[in-house]
Parts: structure tokens; sequence; C-alpha cells
């Protein structure tokens, strides 16, 4: 099983975004069985809630489900549970060195990381934007090349 956790500092923009787009992704390429997918924010600011009504907007949008995705906070055990933690953006690498109690065997970068020539490398965050159409251009061009990533590292 290959775990992925997509993070960003809220977990209701960019981090569910990615979880539901990551998810209909590895579902299309009949790999479902293999993976375990899941987002959460560095924060505890929305614990609980759905994904911000922009987010819900783009994947409605795309016909992408986000039935199932809830706000929850990263804990120290999510970095032995899972296999890639993906951040959004440089300072959500910062904040997961901060929280993170103990090493860790899981490889954590940004999600733009995974795209060759990027042309930025963190994902603005649309809460503050309110550019929900670069954020899902953005995840899916980041999310291709993770996918793609994994399956020449993990060999399936």
């Amino acid at each position: 099983m290959i775990k992925v956790l997509f993070i960003c500092l809220g977990n209701i923009c960019r981090s569910p975004m990615a979880e539901a787009y990551f998810k209909n992704l590895v579902n299309e390429a009949g790999l479902s069985a293999k993976f375990i997918i899941d987002s959460a924010g560095t924060s505890d600011w929305n614990e609980g809630k759905a994904p911000h009504e922009g987010t819900q907007k783009k994947l409605n949008e795309y016909k992408l489900s986000f039935q199932g995705i809830y706000s929850r906070q990263i804990t120290p055990s999510d970095f032995s549970q899972f296999d890639y933690i993906i951040a959004m953006d440089e300072q959500n690498l910062i904040d997961l060195e901060h929280i993170q109690q103990q090493t860790t065997q899981a490889k954590m970068l940004r999600l733009m990381d995974f795209v060759e020539n990027a042309p930025i490398k963190d994902i603005p965050d649309p809460y503050y934007t309110g550019d929900f159409d670069q954020t899902y251009e953005l995840i899916e061009a980041g999310c291709q090349a993770l996918l793609q990533s994994i399956r020449t590292e993990e060999k399936i």
C-alpha cells in the first residue's frame, strides 16, 4: 500500500482539492487498491469542516467527488504512517518540520517539486487569492507528475 498525505495550512482549499483530484487520477489508472490518500492541515483552524465552497465548486465543475473529505490537523503518527507527505508550499514544509517529533521515512516535498520546469514551486492559497482556477491547474499538473513519479519509483 502506498500512502500519500497532502498538506496545506487549513486543509479546506488546496490539500482537499489535491486529495480529490489524486484519488480520481489513481482510480482512472486502475490503481485504487494500491493507495491510501488523505489530506491534512498544519493548523487546526478548520477541524471537521468540509472543503471551502470555492474548492467544492471547482471539484463539482470537473465532477470530482469530495465526499468524506473533512479538515483535520496533521498528527505526529502521520509521519510514520504515510510514505509521501506532499505540501502545497514552502511554508507548509517548514511547519511540518516543526510539527514532526521524530525522524520519518516519508518523502516530504512540495507538490510542484514533481513538475519538471514548473513556473512556480508554491501553489498559492486561493483562500487568500480567490483564484481557484490557478490552484486547480497547478494541482492537476502536480498530481499527474506525482503519480508518474510514484509509478516509476514503486514500479507499478
